[in-house]
């Protein structure tokens, strides 16, 4: 009879357990996240490019108002849990939701009775956009960036795949839509080679799932 090495057999029972882990968060989910038709991968698709997102502001990210001319008036700071900023003249704006272009014009059209003002800058200090990295990379865990990531440069904050256990060809993103669940799968293989100039951008809390290549023991 052939005994099992304790370190065989602890790897058994990681591998185990990450597909009961996988297997739940499956099960969790709706109708609509299993029967989802399959979506256009974007790091195949040689011939289409997917547009960088435009940074759309959230709660806790800080921004910074200027008025050219009316320096008085210019403010730093951060977007309020209920999504508003407090400003000068003005009151109370919603910020979070909004494009900084957005709130630009937003604040134009408020400020022009007031100081008649031909130009508000908004910018972003220091935004907060997570992203999550799990499964077979270095480091899994949240990714915090300062701007549009794609899924490839996600994994690279993670530090990079597991060569020793990733499958590249079957990267998973899993991503909340109101009230549904859509999932993507990738073909980081292609992206990490150069051979497609199409990255998949990602959105605030989307999910990155790198798995592992089966092997047999």
């Amino acid at each position: 009879m052939k005994y099992i090495s304790n370190n065989r057999l602890l790897a058994w029972v990681q591998r185990l357990l990450l597909l009961l882990i996988v297997i739940t968060i499956g099960g969790c989910q709706s109708d609509e996240f299993t029967n989802i038709p399959a979506q256009p991968n974007p790091e195949t698709a040689g011939s289409s490019t997917q547009p960088v997102p435009s940074m759309v502001l959230r709660e806790g990210d800080t921004v910074s108002v200027s008025l050219p001319g009316s320096q008085t008036l210019d403010s730093t700071q951060q977007i309020r849990p209920d999504g508003k900023i407090v400003l000068s003249l003005v009151g109370e704006v919603t910020a979070a939701g909004k494009t900084p272009e957005e709130l630009q014009n937003e604040l134009l059209k408020l400020y022009q009775p007031q100081v008649s003002a031909k130009q508000v800058i908004v910018t972003v200090q220091s935004p907060n956009i997570p992203v999550y990295v799990t499964g077979a990379v270095i480091r899994p865990g949240p990714v915090t960036v300062n701007h549009p990531i794609s899924a490839l440069d996600a994994v690279m904050e993670a530090g990079g795949f597991d060569y020793t256990r990733a499958n590249l060809k079957a990267v998973v993103i899993v991503r909340q839509e109101k009230d549904r669940t859509e999932r993507f799968k990738l073909d980081l293989k292609k992206a990490w080679s150069g051979s497609t100039n199409a990255p998949f951008y990602l959105q605030p809390y989307d999910i990155v799932y790198v798995p592992e290549r089966f092997t047999w023991y």
